[in-house]
């Protein structure tokens, strides 16, 4: 096919949005009522015949009213009374007293503004499903002659064995029966280095194994697996969070009831005076169409749409018009660690040699040893020698040992990168020297300060230890204190993590408040604690353990890059490029659409 034809092919960005555009109901009867009023109303200048022009006036009314008026209806069989029945009441008598172009324009601009929230709130979610991994989940079972099969995750059972190879999700969780490797699960646990797994370790559903092959024994049902446990967590947490509403909708019954009220005062008293009943009804119509929630709807809807669309522009989605105006009600802000305000990734923090060898040489054989490695392990120390522009070395007879580390030959060198268990494969003879001595206790004090100890053995003698701990997010120090300014209010850290490591995170971000080994349901509790005494909680995660969390806070707000699927449809607010600098910004943003829309609605 040539390029021309390819690109006939590809639809224009104008008629994408088009398309999109139809989809939408609102956006169709909007168009609809559109038309038929700008029909009518050429009609009307050109001097056509009354009775087409009203016969299109009244379809507009149709085409753009019949919705409001049924949810305005819902809510008088509620015993409440809303601007969308005002609205139509309003348009009617327009059209009773022989004003149907004005009732014709009150639809036109209620459906219209209907029409543009439902697109924003419709784009928002688009741009979220983007970002889901939707490839549905699938495991290899094996069976009882020890032939494969692919089936779904929901149809393994307990007692059945499933083959976990290196890089795929597990399916189930279950218990190792065969093998080794590492697997990530920070998503569950919040934990930022792969975890070693050997026979009879537990894995989870959901997280992703490592370089090694594993066999394992599912023990739990899907439905009662630790994700469908979280999943749980968050529909109950969702049940039970406060239906959210506009500050225009907290108003609109009073509004309602008023403008009621005073029509029918001005219908009522004049005739009880002994006005004429048609100039007291044409007054009392043009009160109530003058008083029509349209200027109520035109002062609140752009500028929080205006807010959304701005925000977007700046790689933060928000949900809906709703969410955009709460933002500004954020009293305190609680914050996910690993992810969240760390990259997620461990980097080479530290390094400490031992013997005559330098920190370069160690940092370089240790390098040359873990070049063909794929583990997140030697990503970061492959990453340390190079941005120290170290020239890494070939490495031979390259062994990976899973849940132990690597050995190689390395300039000669028999060189092994692995974990602190490597010390205690050390001949005898050196038990005691003051090497061993000193690894030992920087391993120790790497451990202290939560970060992760690489032990490094030269030919046999320990040469030094690489402490790695994952790194803090460029902007989150800043965003820290940005936000304490905002709020009023300390942010908090809340984490799976271990306390050292939580700490060590705190006191980097200028966090004071840290609670560290945390549960998603753990996590929960803490953020209703929060909620207490009227504090309105905001929410910043990336996990399947923060997923119950989200969803129980005021305003839930996802990492989008990394984040999971499950926090991703919790939140109500994506931060698309993980720019945590963004997030006192829109903040600052729907405090100013709040004051526009207030300001509004006093003009």
């Amino acid at each position: 096919m040539s390029p021309t034809s390819a690109e006939s092919l590809t639809p224009a960005p104008s008629q994408r949005l088009t398309a999109r555009l139809w989809v939408l109901p609102e956006m169709r009867w909007a168009g609809l009522a559109l038309t038929l009023f700008a029909a009518g109303g050429l009609l009307q200048l050109a001097g056509a015949p009354r009775p087409v022009w009203w016969a299109l006036y009244l379809a507009c009314y149709a085409a753009g009213g019949w919705e409001p008026a049924l949810a305005g209806l819902r809510a008088l069989r509620d015993k409440t009374l809303d601007v969308d029945l005002l609205m139509i009441v309003a348009a009617i008598g327009a059209a009773a007293i022989g004003q149907v172009f004005d009732g014709a324009l009150l639809i036109v601009i209620f459906a219209t503004s209907g029409a543009l929230e439902a697109f924003a709130t419709a784009r928002t979610a688009d741009s979220v499903r983007a970002l889901l991994d939707l490839a549905p989940e699938r495991a290899t079972r094996l069976d009882a002659d020890g032939a494969e099969t692919v089936v779904d995750t929901g149809d393994l059972h307990v007692g059945d064995l499933v083959r976990i190879r290196p890089g795929e999700r597990i399916g189930a969780d279950a218990v190792v029966v065969d093998g080794a490797s590492e697997v990530d699960q920070a998503t569950i646990t919040g934990e930022p280095m792969p975890v070693a797994k050997i026979v009879g370790d537990e894995v989870f559903a959901g997280t992703l194994n490592g370089t090694g092959t594993l066999v394992a024994r599912v023990h739990r049902e899907a439905g009662e697996s630790v994700i469908a446990r979280i999943v749980a967590l968050v529909e109950q947490a969702s049940a039970t969070k406060a239906k959210t509403q506009l500050f225009i909708e907290k108003v609109e019954q009073r509004y309602s009831i008023g403008v009621v009220a005073a029509t029918l005062a001005l219908f009522a008293i004049p005739l009880l005076l002994g006005a004429d009943l048609r100039s007291t009804l044409l007054r009392a119509m043009t009160f109530m169409i003058v008083a029509s929630p349209c200027a109520v709807v035109l002062a609140t809807m752009p500028p929080l749409l205006s807010a959304i669309a701005n925000a977007g522009r700046h790689g933060v989605l928000v949900k809906s018009a709703v969410v955009m105006e709460q933002l500004a009600d954020t009293l305190l802000v609680a914050f996910d660690k690993t992810g969240t305000l760390t990259e997620g990734t461990p980097r080479v923090a530290e390094i400490h040699s031992a013997g005559s060898m330098t920190g370069e040489e160690l940092l370089r054989l240790a390098a040359g040893a873990e070049h063909p490695s794929e583990h997140p392990v030697a990503a970061a120390i492959l990453t340390a020698a190079r941005d120290r522009s170290l020239a890494v070395p070939v490495a031979d007879a390259f062994v990976s040992t899973p849940g132990r580390g690597v050995r190689a030959v390395v300039d000669g060198n028999t060189v092994a990168v692995g974990s602190p268990a490597l010390l205690g494969e050390l001949s005898p003879a050196l038990a005691g020297t003051r090497t061993v001595a000193d690894v030992g206790a920087a391993v120790d004090g790497a451990e202290r300060a939560g970060r992760t100890a690489v032990v490094v053995v030269v030919d046999g003698t320990p040469a030094g230890v690489l402490a790695l701990a994952d790194r803090i997010r460029p902007g989150a120090t800043g965003t820290v204190s940005a936000l304490t300014t905002l709020t009023g209010a300390a942010p908090v850290l809340l984490t799976g993590d271990n306390p050292a490591a939580a700490e060590r995170l705190g006191a980097e971000a200028g966090i004071t408040d840290v609670h560290a080994g945390l549960l998603p349901a753990d996590k929960v509790d803490h953020v209703r604690a929060l909620q207490e005494h009227g504090r309105r909680v905001l929410l910043v995660g990336d996990g399947v353990n923060d997923a119950p969390a989200l969803a129980a806070a005021h305003l839930g707000v996802a990492m989008g890059r990394h984040g999971s699927d499950l926090a991703l449809h919790s939140a109500d607010v994506v931060l698309v490029r993980d720019d945590l600098t963004t997030l006192p910004a829109v903040i600052a943003l729907s405090r100013r659409a709040r004051r526009l829309v207030i300001a509004g609605l006093r003009s």
